[in-house]
């Protein structure tokens, strides 16, 4: 994005006003919020005045009556976004806890988890941020006192108080000048919180001690102050590699389709902290609101499905959680599966989206949920919850515990896994869909499936998660060595096939293309 572009993105988020009347303009909360971008009026100032004067409107009916934390991170919609929603917050009497600079996700998660433990008048949080998306886009999401993503229930009430906003001209809603909102506002320090009880969560005297090189890529994200003061207050042995914060995003390299994106688990958009890797034990990166981790070894990046492999298998051969069950999604690698039931552990199977493991992980029924887009979150290791919502700097940490504790990096922790439990060949497609398309493959149907898939009599066919028997949007289907997935996106005119092997690259093949015939089947 180039700095005429910029102006033309911040004049258009006041400027530009949505119709209420076209569904692509509509405030819509997909699996983290909603998002959108001025450029075609899907994010702007009016969608955020509506959703803040909903989520102040509703919160009590969502049990929080406490204050509300409100947070941005570094991409050039969310300071004028955030700016918006304090000003509604205020004028309706609530007491906004701020930092004037950028917020991970996973601050206000904890932020949230800590007050609600100490007070009834219960807590929840907003986020601007669009997470990884590229430059020109902004996002909000909203915390609930569970501290993580909200359910469907509170998004789509959210959606319709707000929708309804728009249709009335924005007429119930009440706001006051920017400076007088900042003067009512009261200071609060993310980062000095989560600093300080990270260490109940890893364990950071050992990373400290082996004296690891550790390297650190925000992707010019909101982690960078977090970094810093972890090196600081822990001794850790820990370089950021690049404190660049520019809204534009320019230093960062294309991805895959020339966009530009901060996604750190993308071996496109890490090529800088790639380039460094010789220099350091481990790399870590992390998107700009942190929810996400990239782990770097002197071997590369690696795929998100295998660390998570390696991880969950560390934490539960280190952590006691008595009866904590392993969370997963769907369409998250099976290695897992096979990690938890070597070690006696229940998998928790759920839909894709965050928020499907935000109880077990408050409850700490759940010990781990991670899902394949390099999200995840665990328990302190006294079994208490820490953060409910994705932690890519945890993860970061953890993937430094491991290699202090176990003298070995994780992508070698991984590899002893695969020669015992067999090495999963994974892939994913998009293929563009119309709606009406989108619409019938949500619907699709036992019957539609067949037999066997790759040589392989199916073992499961599933439209529900085993875990909490959601729907999972689409299909699943599994044999003794393999499984696909279909699943419409909910935000893109798309469906996502997913498919996993532990026969090999040609039977991944093969997998993958029974599950494109049963796509275009339906398509026909």
């Amino acid at each position: 994005m180039e700095p005429q572009e910029l102006t033309t993105l911040l004049t258009l988020y006041y400027e530009a006003k949505p119709d209420p009347e076209n569904p692509l303009e509509r405030v819509a909360f997909g699996t983290s919020g909603h998002r959108g971008t001025s450029l075609k009026a899907t994010f702007t100032e009016a969608h955020v005045v509506a959703i803040a004067q909903a989520i102040a409107d509703l919160r009590e009916s969502f049990g929080a009556s406490g204050p509300i934390f409100l947070a941005k991170d570094t991409h050039a919609l969310s300071e004028p976004a955030w700016a918006t929603a304090l000003s509604v917050l205020a004028a309706n009497g609530l007491e906004v806890l701020i930092d004037q600079g950028y917020t991970p996700t996973p601050l206000v998660s904890l932020a949230i988890l800590e007050h609600n433990a100490k007070s009834p008048a219960k807590a929840d949080g907003i986020l601007l941020t669009p997470s990884h998306n590229p430059p020109e886009d902004g996002g909000l999401k909203y915390n609930p006192p569970t501290g993580g993503p909200a359910d469907t229930r509170i998004t789509k009430a959210i959606e319709a108080r707000a929708n309804a906003l728009l249709r009335e001209g924005l007429k119930g809603v009440k706001r006051l000048p920017l400076k007088e909102a900042l003067s009512r506002a009261k200071p609060f320090d993310f980062a000095g919180l989560y600093v300080e009880k990270v260490q109940e969560v890893v364990d950071l005297e050992a990373i400290r001690a082996s004296g690891l090189r550790l390297g650190v890529d925000p992707l010019g994200g909101a982690s960078l102050g977090v970094w810093e003061r972890l090196a600081e207050a822990y001794g850790l042995n820990l370089e950021v590699v690049n404190r660049t914060i520019d809204p534009t995003f320019r230093f960062m390299p294309p991805d895959h389709d020339g966009k530009i994106r901060m996604d750190c688990s993308s071996p496109y958009a890490m090529a800088g902290l790639l380039a460094l890797k010789d220099r350091y034990d481990l790399a870590i990166g992390n998107d700009p609101d942190a929810d996400r981790h990239g782990i770097v070894t002197p071997r590369g990046l690696m795929n998100p499905n295998h660390y998570l492999a390696a991880a969950l298998h560390h934490l539960l051969t280190t952590r006691a959680w008595p009866g904590a069950k392993a969370g997963k999604t769907a369409v998250t690698s099976a290695l897992l599966d096979r990690v938890a039931g070597e070690l006696g552990r229940e998998v928790y199977e759920t839909p894709v989206g965050f928020k499907y493991f935000v109880e077990g992980l408050l409850q700490s029924r759940l010990g781990f949920g991670g899902e394949e887009s390099a999200g995840a979150s665990f328990l302190r290791q006294d079994g208490r919850p820490f953060s409910t919502d994705k932690d890519g700097i945890l993860l970061g940490l953890l993937a430094a515990e491991i290699m202090a504790r176990r003298g070995q990096a994780p992508d070698e922790l991984y590899e002893t896994l695969v020669e015992r439990l067999g090495r999963p060949h994974y892939a994913r497609k998009d293929l563009p869909v119309t709606p009406e398309a989108k619409a019938r493959l949500s619907e699709l149907t036992l019957e539609a499936v067949g037999k066997e898939v790759a040589g392989e009599p199916i073992l499961r066919v599933l439209t529900r998660a085993p875990g909490n028997g959601e729907p999972l949007g689409g299909l699943k289907v599994v044999t003794e060595n393999a499984w696909f997935a279909v699943r419409p996106s909910g935000t893109e005119d798309i469906v996502k096939v997913y498919a996993e092997s532990f026969r090999g690259e040609e039977h991944l093949k093969a997998v993958l293309e029974a599950a494109m015939a049963l796509v275009a089947r339906l398509l026909a």
